[in-house]
């Protein structure tokens, strides 16, 4: 978030839950990624002093070949350990039999901003690709190993951070939230 912040322009200083005492623990359990952000920016909102604003998201895979799955548990797609190499995994024996034509995906991300009054405001963003065939790339976390951009022929994780900091569906929810902010929509951060 600090790098998207800068990059965008506008003069905020980004600070991490950990300023504040973590991360409160949240219940991800709402079904939507609008739900699990606005819970997140919430559970933090409570926790900050008069005059701040929070900032939280909720992201996840959308395969079309699995009606959306894993979605909004995907950082739980393998159980509730939350293991990132075992949800690649599991999604990689799940689409194993899946021919190239049908492997469509898109990455969702939904910023929840709670200004210091606690008025909410949603962004989205969205990064339409596929998955390969097999894992590729170090870099990135998550599936990024998996999920070729549209447009890309390598995946989130060979495409390396300036990439994806300029077309993944996070940066794409913040360009919209920072346009907002230009736009005089928010008021003053």
């Amino acid at each position: 978030m600090r790098t998207l912040a800068a990059d965008s322009g506008l003069a905020l200083e980004v600070l991490s839950a950990t300023a504040f005492g973590g991360m409160p623990a949240v219940t991800e359990d709402t079904g939507t990624f609008p739900g699990n952000a606005r819970r997140k920016a919430q559970a933090l909102h409570a926790r900050l002093p008069a005059g701040h604003w929070s900032l939280a998201d909720d992201s996840g895979l959308c395969v079309d070949a699995l009606e959306g799955a894993p979605g909004v548990e995907s950082a739980y797609y393998a159980g509730p350990a939350g293991d990132p190499a075992a949800n690649l995994a599991k999604l990689v024996a799940v689409m194993a039999e899946v021919p190239p034509a049908a492997r469509g995906a898109h990455f969702v991300c939904v910023l929840c901003l709670l200004d210091p009054a606690g008025r909410e405001s949603l962004f989205e963003g969205r990064c339409a690709g596929r998955l390969a065939l097999a894992p590729d790339g170090g870099g990135g976390f998550g599936y990024d190993p998996l999920f070729i951009p549209e447009g890309h022929s390598a995946t989130l994780a060979r495409l390396g951070d300036a990439a994806k900091n300029s077309l993944s569906h996070r940066a794409r929810a913040w360009s919209a939230l920072a346009a907002a902010f230009r736009h005089g929509m928010l008021g003053s951060a």
